[in-house]
């Protein structure tokens, strides 16, 4: 079972509306059964776009394919207008300046919490190393579980606490292996968490990492069967499953990353995300990544001062704590669309808006625009993605360009008041007045 990265240009068929529906029909993306299980539009204009394509290639006894694709759509009927629920998204692996490193939009995400209900956010949002500070009235819930939310394809219902299995690689240095087991043990002793079992993994997955042609980290990965198979083994016995492994990364990306974090994307992010898309998507489960490092030479590279958005991973052997806090209250997946009007479960009737950097397309955004959820892009985000948001065919009022996180925050509050956000701003436009002829 092995994991790639492909990169595709669509043309633009039928106006943006139908886009979901062309790369459901896309042969390239389908082709030699490959299964897609992420998507980023690099670049858009009203000709074409440009694509980059996460697949899974399977081999004869490798896990069964899904009924369902990543393209399917189901559009709400209905909206939740008692609660205001916000998707708080920091796409991985683009080169965001906020949250595209080690849990550094952690306080963004913490002030929009203040205005909603509930903030649904994903691992890259939070996650930093030994430090994971996420809002009280957060879901934790990875990527692949939030573009399949809002895609109207599933639910997901708070719990109290999963049981985890953890499985990490069996290094090939002991220190890493004990230093991992000795965390998810801290965090058995410290804040509770209900562990199922450790499970090393030998041989290993191999996971590799490097950059896409639009600057994005990405990756490849092989033996993921060997996940698969072990998981086979443990169904019944845990609800969230956390896995820390080696990612093989050229030496130089880890100083060069630590000494110029605005010109080079965090490498790792790409292929993890990879990852737990996959495993998310293919058990219904949630699942988390972390990082073991891969050698001692690395493990003692004298960084100095790093870049504060960095430090968390700069002070940190395991990277581990993180995701463990996370999926230890990680909703459970609700597959059976009978039980999305349940009270506690969220579906997409339930989501008021989300908030992403500006630029971003990728399933999130495409759901959102056909589920006329509104859209808070934030410009101060830069990334290196080419996107104008303006161009895809967005209801009136339905997407807000503001200039940083402090102005989001003020819209959410407009939209949860149920005001026009440019009431409060002035000049005030004049009132449109239109003449009906009738011939």
């Amino acid at each position: 079972m092995r994991l790639i990265q492909k990169e595709i240009q669509l043309p633009v068929i039928g106006g943006y509306f139908h886009l979901l529906e062309n790369l459901q029909n896309d042969k390239e993306i389908r082709a030699n059964n490959n299964i897609p299980i992420r998507l980023v539009v690099t670049e858009m204009n009203m000709q074409s776009f440009k694509c980059e394509v996460s697949v899974v290639q399977l081999e004869q006894n490798d896990p069964s394919i899904p009924a369902w694709t990543l393209f399917d759509f189901k559009r709400r009927q209905t909206v939740n207008n008692t609660s205001f629920n916000v998707v708080f998204l920091v796409p991985t692996g683009i080169g965001s300046h906020i949250g595209g490193h080690a849990g550094d939009a952690t306080p963004a995400a913490m002030l929009v919490s203040e205005i909603c209900d509930k903030i649904i956010l994903h691992p890259n949002v939070v996650n930093a190393s030994d430090i994971n500070e996420m809002p009280v009235n957060s879901l934790y819930v990875e990527g692949s579980t939030i573009t399949r939310l809002l895609m109207g394809q599933i639910g997901i219902q708070p719990v109290r606490s999963n049981r985890l299995l953890v499985l990490i690689d069996e290094h090939h240095i002991p220190m890493f292996t004990n230093d991992t087991i000795n965390a998810v043990s801290a965090a058995r002793a410290t804040y509770g968490l209900d562990l199922s079992s450790i499970i090393k993994l030998d041989p290993q997955v191999e996971m590799k990492t490097f950059f896409s042609g639009s600057g994005s980290a990405v990756g490849e990965i092989d033996k993921l069967e060997r996940i698969f198979s072990v998981v086979e083994k443990y169904t019944d016995s845990f609800d969230a499953l956390a896995v820390a492994s080696v990612i093989e990364t050229p030496h130089e990306y880890h100083e060069a990353y630590f000494k110029s974090a605005d010109e080079m994307t965090n490498p790792w992010g790409g292929v993890e995300a990879m990852l737990t898309h996959t495993l998310s998507m293919f058990l219904n489960l949630p699942t988390a990544h972390s990082p073991m490092l891969e050698n001692l030479k690395i493990a003692n590279l004298d960084l100095g001062i790093v870049d504060p958005r960095l430090a968390a991973e700069a002070t940190s052997l395991t990277f581990l704590q993180c995701m463990l806090k996370g999926l230890r209250k990680s909703p459970r997946i609700i597959l059976d669309e009978e039980l999305f009007n349940h009270g506690e479960i969220l579906s997409a009737k339930d989501i008021s808006c989300i908030v992403i950097p500006d630029k971003c397309v990728g399933l999130p955004t495409l759901a959102a625009l056909e589920q006329g959820i509104s859209v808070i892009a934030v410009r101060e985000n830069e990334n290196f993605m080419k996107n104008d948001l303006s161009l895809l065919p967005w209801k009136k009022g339905q997407l807000h360009i503001v200039d940083n996180y402090w102005e989001a925050v003020g819209v959410l509050s407009a939209l949860k008041a149920g005001i026009d956000p440019y009431s409060v701003r002035r000049p005030l436009s004049t009132s449109k007045i239109q003449k009906n002829v009738v011939k």
